[in-house]
């Protein structure tokens, strides 16, 4: 046992401010003495250190007791977690650090004052505090959310500069980013969830027995008249029974989900681990095929768009198809409520000419060359349409 003067002089915790640790219910002595003064065990200065790390990473005492109280609260695995958003932090202050000596030096290094990013930060721990369920359930956990953070500390250069190219300065970029949070876009991403743990988790009986039906023989045709009319009971079953894919551009949902078991890894992974190896490309290719033409509006334009490479990015023709994909994708945002920046295409544009994953996703889709020629054509579209 250790008494809470020789507790504060272990850890530089201040007497009173273990009182008040006691106060609020956050760390409760082991023990008293006769004399009535606090003792401390081994497990008590545990969660004082854990209580320590959490303080590190600048998480309110008040959230601190609530993750600490929870029945979910797993020491080792918050130590992992802490281990991670701790060493993200130690970058972040090395980064700083090395700035700081290439302008003692007297370097040519960049001003950040327009980068003041202190806003974008206090906006992320306000929706913390605003919207926990969301966080817990878009992120998986509070700590999670944490990690986020500060990664996004890490690449606050990056951030910066992606905000003031898209949005025009960091103040509109948070002004937008708060909106956002508000948004429909959140709700939609739960229901996309609820759908995507109830097929894994066999949740929903029927699809249960359809999806198990569908990949019961990996080596059929996706594309055959058997595995068609199962695709066609699923297809149906979904729309009936989930409300995503029964509202406005509820096929365009429908359509991203059959595209996920074709391109998204961890998605894909599950799957194969649920019905085998090659499960996840075979439900997807066996919906995708059962959709046929069925494509959202805005993939059937940017399908028209890219028909043919050798024309002219800047001519009449393919201006006015990307101004009609440009009124689509303005439109999907506005029955969202979500705020896409007021150069989305320029800055669009610039990913699809420079950014080497979005050049290979376009080439691939579209053909060699592709994302060049999306690139140009959405350039010129923001140029003239400012």
């Amino acid at each position: 046992m250790k008494t809470i003067k020789q507790v504060s002089d272990l850890t530089g915790i201040s007497v009173r401010m273990l009182h008040y640790y006691d106060k609020i219910g956050l760390l409760k002595p082991s023990n008293f003495t006769d004399a009535g003064y606090r003792l401390y065990d081994d497990e008590s200065l545990e969660t004082l250190q854990q209580i320590l790390f959490f303080k590190e990473l600048d998480i309110p005492l008040k959230e601190v007791k609530e993750i600490m109280a929870s029945a979910h609260f797993d020491k080792m695995q918050a130590l992992k977690s802490h281990e991670k958003l701790l060493i993200l932090k130690r970058n972040r202050l090395n980064d700083l650090i090395e700035l700081v000596n290439k302008t003692l030096k007297g370097e040519n290094t960049m001003s950040f004052k327009e980068f003041d990013m202190s806003e974008y930060y206090n906006a992320l721990e306000e929706f913390k505090t605003e919207h926990k369920d969301i966080i817990i359930k878009s992120y998986g956990s509070i700590d999670k959310y944490n990690e986020f953070i500060e990664t996004c500390k890490s690449k606050e250069a990056e951030i910066a500069k992606m905000a003031i190219k898209q949005y025009g300065n960091i103040e509109k970029y948070v002004k937008a980013m708060k909106k956002n949070f508000n948004s429909d876009m959140f709700i939609k991403e739960e229901q996309f969830n609820e759908f995507k743990k109830d097929c894994l988790e066999d949740k929903h009986p029927k699809l249960k027995e359809l999806y198990k039906k569908l990949a019961s023989d990996l080596s059929k045709d996706p594309s055959s008249k058997g595995i068609q009319q199962i695709a066609k009971e699923i297809t149906n079953t979904a729309k009936k029974d989930y409300e995503i894919f029964k509202m406005d551009n509820g096929d365009d949902y429908w359509y991203s989900m059959v595209q996920i078991y074709l391109v998204y890894p961890k998605w894909i992974e599950e799957v194969d681990k649920k019905y085998g190896n090659g499960a996840s490309k075979f439900i997807g290719e066996a919906l995708k095929n059962y959709l046929a033409d069925k494509l959202p509006k805005i993939n059937t334009l940017y399908e028209k768009f890219t028909y043919d490479l050798s024309k002219d990015p800047s001519s009449k023709e393919i201006q006015q198809i990307v101004e009609q994909i440009a009124n689509e994708s303005k439109k999907q945002n506005e029955a969202l409520k979500v705020d896409q920046g007021e150069n989305h295409w320029g800055y669009t544009a610039e990913l699809y000419l420079s950014d080497s994953m979005w050049i290979k996703v376009a080439d691939d889709k579209y053909g060699n060359g592709a994302s060049k020629f999306i690139g140009e054509a959405l350039k010129f579209y923001s140029e003239n349409n400012k």
